[in-house]
């Protein structure tokens, strides 16, 4: 347990408004073993990095098993680094906080790991942990890994506002991932990486509007504890079967409340997501993989009914 607590004043007034609070038990300044070992058996890590303008960019790192090592508790080595194509390349610096997530579609399981870059090399850095904690398996859809993809990654193209092909992406999405920071200051947590699942047409596209449901959860809030302090946010939608991945910055605002929860079944809040810039690189990800099979919790939801 960190010693002054785990949650910063955002991530208190989140749980207020939702009605809940959390100890955090769950949440350390250190790694338990089972989380070192977790990262190093990973193929790909994601990552929540705020460029040069504040920010947040959700990104994702792939390389053989092996190439996140914890060499102490309070450490993670990522031997990778964005190519220079993908839009989180530059905000990859020594002293930049970053948030990091680990996720095994195989077992459902993933963990997080919060802190700050301390040094960055050639094409590896490392990473100081100011938080380390688990989540349950809750929206994590399973899938295999099949062979890796060979196509050439194709240039990034830059979006002003969603087309077709990113709304084609997102419209058969079962998985997303969300970048979050805190106000200057809100130490410990500072920067985080979610993920959030759901059966395909979960996300609901409105313009260059985004609308998602909130399921329950670990009522920790570290996300929303997030947003309520700083409302610019970062996703990140990867089409499995292709490697192509669509990232997006905007704004994000939370409903608590409203007869629009009662639109979709299961939601015990709503956020949108303002989209202000994207930009989708196909076959980025050479890692592939199988069709889903549905977490239970996922089936128990359904889909946007329409309006009355």
């Amino acid at each position: 347990m960190l010693p002054d607590g785990p949650f910063h004043a955002g991530e208190l007034a989140a749980q207020t408004l939702a009605g809940v609070a959390s100890r955090g038990a769950g949440i350390r300044n250190f790694m338990p073993d089972q989380h070192r070992i977790f990262f190093g058996q990973l193929p790909w890590v994601f990552a929540s990095v705020p460029d040069s303008g504040g920010w947040p960019l959700a990104t994702v790192l792939a390389a053989k098993p092996g190439f996140v090592t914890s060499p102490s508790p309070t450490a993670l080595l990522v031997a990778a680094l964005p190519s220079k194509d993908d839009p989180a390349f530059e905000t990859f610096r020594r002293d930049s906080p970053i948030g990091l997530l680990g996720l095994e579609f195989e077992t459902r399981r993933r963990n997080r790991a919060n802190g700050r870059i301390e040094a960055v090399a050639a094409n590896r850095f490392t990473v100081e942990i100011a938080q380390s904690f688990g989540n349950c398996a809750k929206y994590i859809q399973v899938r295999n890994r099949v062979q890796d993809g060979n196509e050439l990654a194709a240039s990034a193209s830059e979006l002003t506002s969603l087309d077709a092909q990113a709304r084609s992406l997102i419209a058969g999405a079962d998985t997303l991932f969300i970048a979050s920071v805190a106000a200057p200051g809100s130490e410990p947590g500072g920067v985080d990486i979610s993920h959030r699942g759901g059966r395909p047409g979960f996300v609901r596209i409105d313009g260059d509007t985004l609308t998602i449901p909130d399921f329950a959860g670990n009522n920790y809030f570290n996300t929303f504890g997030n947003l309520l302090q700083e409302p610019r946010a970062a996703l990140l939608f990867v089409d499995f079967q292709t490697g192509t991945l669509l990232q997006l910055q905007g704004e994000a605002e939370i409903l608590w409340q409203g007869p629009e929860l009662a639109r979709l079944d299961g939601a015990e809040r709503l956020w949108r997501f303002h989209v202000r810039r994207g930009w989708c690189r196909a076959h980025a990800l050479p890692l592939r993989w199988s069709a889903p099979e549905f977490a239970p919790t996922t089936l128990q939801t359904g889909l946007w009914a329409a309006a009355a």
